[in-house]
């Protein structure tokens, strides 16, 4: 049994390995803010001193959807993600862990990378601009888990999930990313749904339960210094994207795309070789089944409720 921490243990990913982490019978603590803020150094020191973790597992993030990183809190989503990061590796160095897995984003990676991302493209670029604050912060934070492996022989590595979705997912239309929202949007509507840009953008979704599984591997099996992508390999438009919930909600309104908001980043898709190479991970879910499970999900929970 290990003693481990997940920081944003609460969160979407976070209570998807927590529970896995419990089924195989770790002493797992989740790490949540009204208890501890992490973007305050004393409170990190003090999780790390009252958990005294093994193994830690950093997800802690301010993120959101596109439109919550455009018009609302640049600057503090900035803020949050470097400081977590930062002292969550030093209160790591402090307390002696022997192992921390830090998830990045794809956020991170430059607005007009070849496709498919390799993480040998990470720094030949600017971030898409509304991703910047919090992609450049994450990207710091990579900086220095390997700046503390060379210095202080700290055990961190560092994976960038593609798009995360699935059951229990944030559904809230003011934060939510697109997979969450155009389900609600979808079951909720009758008539028309309106989407930013014009449909053309791609992008690449991992379901949650194979992001689990990429993360404890990279615990139990990885000890480089490089970053890895978790993800696919496949390349979905925001379009095809829609069209195939609507179908799987039976949504049968209009489609409408509102082509003066921004359509983000153009493309993105993951090479997720090394991942396969160094620690043998492989996505097993097919994007139209794991929307079947999160819309089956949505329907019987927070839509159940709602009602």
């Amino acid at each position: 049994m290990t003693r481990v921490l997940v920081t944003g243990g609460g969160g979407f990913l976070g209570s998807h390995l927590v529970g896995r982490l419990q089924v195989d019978g770790h002493d797992v603590t989740v790490a949540r803010r009204r208890d501890y803020d992490l973007t305050s150094y004393q409170d990190a020191e003090r999780l790390f001193r009252d958990t005294e973790p093994e193994l830690v597992f950093h997800l802690a993030a301010e993120v959101g959807g596109q439109s919550v990183r455009t018009a609302r809190t640049p600057g503090g989503n900035w803020y949050a993600n470097l400081m977590m990061g930062a002292h969550v590796l030093e209160s790591s160095r402090v307390a002696g862990v022997a192992k921390l897995v830090i998830a990045g984003t794809v956020c991170a990676y430059p607005k007009h990378t070849p496709v498919p991302f390799s993480e040998d493209d990470l720094w030949n670029g600017y971030p898409e601009e509304t991703n910047a604050p919090y992609g450049v912060a994450k990207k710091a934070v990579l900086v220095g888990a390997q700046a503390y492996r060379e210095q202080y022989g700290l055990d961190s590595v560092y994976v960038l999930p593609a798009n995360l979705y699935g059951p229990r997912d944030n559904f809230d239309l003011q934060t939510s990313h697109v997979i969450p929202a155009l389900i609600r949007k979808m079951v909720d509507a009758t008539d028309e749904v309106v989407l930013w840009g014009d449909g053309s953008p791609t992008r690449e979704f991992l379901y949650v339960d194979d992001c689990v599984d990429g993360l404890l591997l990279a615990a139990e099996r990885y000890d480089g210094a490089d970053p890895v992508n978790l993800g696919t390999g496949v390349e979905t438009s925001i379009r095809e994207l829609a069209e195939t919930i609507a179908e799987l909600t039976g949504f049968e309104g209009d489609l409408t795309w509102d082509a003066s908001m921004p359509n983000g980043q153009p493309r993105r898709r993951l090479d997720a070789s090394r991942a396969r190479e160094l620690f043998g991970f492989e996505a097993r879910v097919a994007l139209r089944d794991g929307l079947a499970r999160t819309v089956e999900w949505y329907r019987s929970s927070v839509g159940a409720a709602a009602r």
